[in-house]
This record gives C-alpha cells, sequence and structure tokens, in this order.
C-alpha cells in the first residue's frame, strides 16, 4: 500500500471546475493559508478508515465565500457581503463544506489508503492541537491561488500529512 498522494494543482482545478460549472484558474505558489488570520480560514480534516488524520485542506474565507456561493448560484454580490464581513453565513459555510467533502475524492489513489471528511472547523473557530500544528508546516503540501470565473480570487492549501 502506497502513501496518500499529494493532488496536482490541475487535479485541484478540475474537480473545482466539474463541481461549481465554471472556469477556475489555478496558480501554484500562493502564500500559505493561516487560520490565524484576521478573517480566519476553513480548515477540513480527512482521516483514514482507522481515523488517522492523513490531510487537511485550508481555504481562506473569499475563496469559501466565492465558491459557496458559486456552487449554489448565488449572485457574486452575497459572496462579496461575506468576504467584506470577513465572516462565512451559514449557507456559504454548509456550501464550502459540501466542496470540501468532494475534495476528498484528490486524495483517494487506487493503494493508498481511503480518506473521508471527517471534520470542518469554521473560520475563526480554534482547532485541535493535533490539527493547528500542522496547517503551516512544511509537509508536502500545494499552496493555490484561484479565481473563480464571475465571483473572484481566493486562496486554498493543501497538505498531506501522512504519506
Amino acid at each position: 500500500m502506497t502513501g496518500t498522494p499529494l493532488p496536482s494543482a490541475l487535479e485541484v482545478r478540475e474537480l473545482l471546475e466539474g463541481l461549481l460549472g465554471r472556469e477556475v484558474e489555478v496558480v501554484t505558489g500562493g502564500p500559505m493559508v493561516d487560520p490565524g488570520s484576521e478573517d480566519g480560514a476553513l480548515v477540513a480534516e480527512f482521516v483514514s478508515d482507522q481515523m488517522q488524520l492523513n490531510a487537511l485542506v485550508v481555504m481562506d474565507v473569499p475563496l469559501a465565500a466565492r465558491a459557496g456561493a458559486s456552487i449554489a448560484l448565488m449572485p457574486s454580490h452575497a459572496s462579496e457581503n461575506a468576504v467584506g464581513a470577513g465572516e462565512l453565513t451559514d449557507v456559504l459555510l454548509e456550501n464550502a463544506g459540501e466542496i470540501l467533502n468532494v475534495m476528498a475524492s484528490l486524495f483517494n489513489a487506487e493503494g493508498a489508503p481511503h480518506l473521508r471528511l471527517s471534520s470542518v472547523h469554521p473560520p475563526k473557530s480554534a482547532l485541535p492541537n493535533d490539527v493547528a500544528s500542522w496547517v503551516l508546516a512544511y509537509v508536502p503540501r500545494l499552496d493555490l491561488e484561484c479565481d473563480v470565473s464571475g465571483y473572484g480570487p481566493g486562496t486554498l492549501s493543501v497538505l498531506v500529512i501522512n504519506s
């Protein structure tokens, strides 16, 4: 059995475009998404069948709001209100959580441990210690700048903890 694979930027882009039904520009080399920043970030934990933390996806508030609005075909101003306030509405948080749930498929390759979404931590919430210590770690990671066509930009970090 091999370890959990780090998805490519192309795989992330194709998944987002398929989910959102619109073009998503993805550029590698973006900043690490920091949940400790002023607006915080959405942090998703992905665990194996043995409940071992294997991967994280960290999405800043602008991307969570814009992707969350896009998947529900909400007008872009709904996401801009959330971006301006630095907070996600319950609907945008739920929609972003659905996107993160589907992102588990990025980690599930033949011979690798099966991963599933375990929990999603809203922006500005306290992270469990075992999660907080990894979000800015130098592990196999992909830091992306994403731009959802018609909605706008945001950043996303994908981390593999147990490869």
